[in-house]
C-alpha cells in the first residue's frame, strides 16, 4: 500500500471515529435537551393543582412552545448551513435551560406561555431533530435510518426523566424541579457541544447516496435523485406533502397528546402521580427500544417496518377506551409497550424516507418545513384534548383524534413510497 493509500485510510477511520462522536453527543442533546420540554407531562398536573387554571388554558404553553419550535425550524436549518453547528448548539441549550429554569418564578399564565412556550422554544428548536439531522447526517453517508433511531432514542430517553422529574417534585417542589433541571442540563451540555461536535469536512460536498448504495449526482440516470433538491423543488411534488402530513398527524398529533396528556389521563383512572409518571417512563424506554429497532428499514425497507409499527400502535391506542380505574394496572402497562414500541419505531423511518427523497445542500431547509408540519399539528393538539378534557370531562373524544391520526400517517407514507423512489440493498448486497 502507499503512502498515499495509508494516509487516506487512516483519514477516513479517524473520520468516522469522529462522526460516532458526534453522533454521541447528538444523543445526550437529544435526552437532555427534550426533558426539559416533555417533562412538561409531569409539571402540567402540579401547576394546575397549584394555580387553578383549566387544563385547556395551562396545556397552551406547550402548545405555543411546539409551535415556535416549527416556525423556527426552517430557519433554524439555514443557521446550521452557514454557521458553526457547535455555536448553534450551544446557544440553543443555554437558552432552554436557562428559560426553563426561569420558569420556577413565574406565577401568572402569561409568564409561563412567554418562558416555556417562547423562550425555551426557541432553544428547542436550536438542538432538535433539524440542526442534529444537518449536523450528523453528512458524516455517514448509509444507514440512515441507524442514525435517525439513535437521535431519536435520544428523545425517548428524554421521556423516561420523567420519573426523575416526579421525583424533584416530590422532593424540593414544582418550582425548584423547573430550577435544578434547566441549570443542570444546560451546565453539562453547553461545555460539551462546544468541545466534542463539528461539521464534517465533506458535508458540502460530499455526493449524496441512495439506500441501495449507488451514488446519485447532477446528470444520473434517475429522473428523481438526477439533481440536488431544493426546498422549492420539494414544493412541487406530492412526495413531500405526504410525508409532511404524516409528519403532522404522528409527531404532531399523536405523539404530542401522549406526551402532554398521559400522566394526567393515568391519574384521571386512579393511579397515584408516581405510579402515572412510572408509568410515562416505561413508556420513554420502550420508545427507545423502538427507536433502534427502526434500524431495520435500511434492509427491509422502509414502509416494512413503518407500517407494522403503526399497526400495533393503533391497536395499543384502542385498548386506552377499556381503561376506567387503576383495578386492572397489566392494561396500562401493556399500553405502553406495545405503544412505545410502534410510536418509538416510527419517526426515525419518517425522518429517514425524508432524507432519503429529498438530498441536497437544502437538506436543512426541507426537514426544517417537515418539522413545521408536525410542529404545527403539536400546537393544536395538547390544547384540544386539554379543552375537550374541560368540556367533556372526559378523554374519550381525544382518543378518537388519535386512533385517526395514527390511521392517516400510515396511509401517507404508503402512498408516498419511498421504496419505489429509494429501494434499500437487497440481502446478498444488490
Amino acid at each position: 500500500m502507499s503512502n498515499k493509500d495509508s494516509t487516506q485510510t487512516t483519514n477516513r477511520r479517524s473520520g468516522v471515529r469522529r462522526g460516532w462522536v458526534v453522533l454521541a453527543v447528538g444523543f445526550l442533546v437529544m435526552a437532555g435537551g427534550f426533558a426539559l420540554r416533555n417533562s412538561f407531562s409531569v409539571f402540567y398536573p402540579a401547576i394546575v393543582e397549584d394555580f387553578g387554571w383549566s387544563r385547556g388554558s395551562t396545556a397552551i404553553m406547550f402548545s405555543l412552545s411546539i409551535l415556535v419550535y416549527g416556525l423556527l425550524s426552517p430557519l433554524v436549518g439555514g443557521l446550521v448551513d452557514r454557521f458553526r453547528p457547535q455555536f448553534v448548539l450551544a446557544l440553543g441549550i443555554g437558552v432552554l435551560g436557562c428559560s426553563i429554569a426561569m420558569c420556577g418564578l413565574a406565577t401568572r399564565e402569561w409568564q409561563f406561555y412567554v418562558l416555556y412556550g417562547g423562550l425555551a422554544a426557541v432553544g428547542v428548536s436550536m438542538i432538535g431533530i433539524t440542526p442534529l439531522a444537518a449536523i450528523v447526517t453528512p458524516w455517514f453517508e448509509r444507514n440512515r435510518g441507524l442514525v435517525f433511531g439513535i437521535l431519536a432514542a435520544g428523545f425517548g430517553v428524554s421521556l423516561v426523566s420523567a420519573s426523575l422529574a416526579q421525583f424533584l417534585i416530590s422532593t424540593y417542589g414544582w418550582q425548584s424541579a423547573f430550577v435544578i433541571s434547566g441549570l443542570s442540563v444546560a451546565g453539562v451540555m453547553v461545555p460539551l457541544t462546544l468541545v466534542l461536535i463539528r461539521r464534517a469536512p465533506h458535508a458540502r460536498t460530499v455526493p449524496v447516496q441512495t439506500a441501495s448504495g449507488q451514488e446519485v449526482s447532477a446528470g444520473g440516470a434517475s429522473d428523481w435523485h438526477g439533481s440536488a433538491w431544493t426546498l422549492r423543488r420539494a414544493l412541487r411534488v406530492p412526495q413531500f406533502w405526504m410525508l409532511w402530513t404524516a409528519g403532522f398527524c404522528q409527531l404532531g398529533i399523536a405523539e404530542k397528546i401522549v406526551i402532554a396528556h398521559q400522566v394526567y389521563f393515568f391519574q384521571d383512572a386512579g393511579y397515584s402521580p408516581v405510579a402515572a409518571a412510572s408509568i410515562y417512563s416505561v413508556f420513554g424506554i420502550v420508545f427507545v427500544g423502538g427507536n433502534l429497532a427502526s434500524s431495520l428499514s435500511d434492509r427491509l425497507g422502509r414502509e416494512k417496518v413503518y407500517i407494522p409499527a403503526c399497526v400495533l400502535s393503533v391497536g395499543a391506542a384502542c385498548m386506552l377506551f377499556g381503561i376506567r380505574d387503576a383495578s386492572q394496572p397489566w392494561m396500562a402497562y401493556l399500553f405502553v409497550v406495545l405503544f412505545g414500541a410502534g410510536m418509538g419505531a416510527m419517526p426515525p423511518v419518517l425522518f429517514a424516507s425524508v432524507a432519503d427523497l429529498f438530498h441536497g445542500m437544502s437538506y436543512g431547509a426541507i426537514m426544517g418545513m417537515v418539522a413545521l408540519g408536525f410542529s404545527v399539528g403539536g400546537a393544536l393538539s395538547p390544547w384540544l384534548a386539554g379543552h375537550l378534557h374541560d368540556v367533556s370531562n372526559s378523554y374519550t373524544s381525544t382518543l378518537f383524534i388519535l386512533v385517526a391520526a395514527l390511521v392517516v400517517c400510515g396511509l401517507m407514507v404508503w402512498l408516498a413510497a419511498p421504496r419505489r423512489l429509494n429501494p434499500v440493498r437487497s440481502h446478498d448486497g444488490r
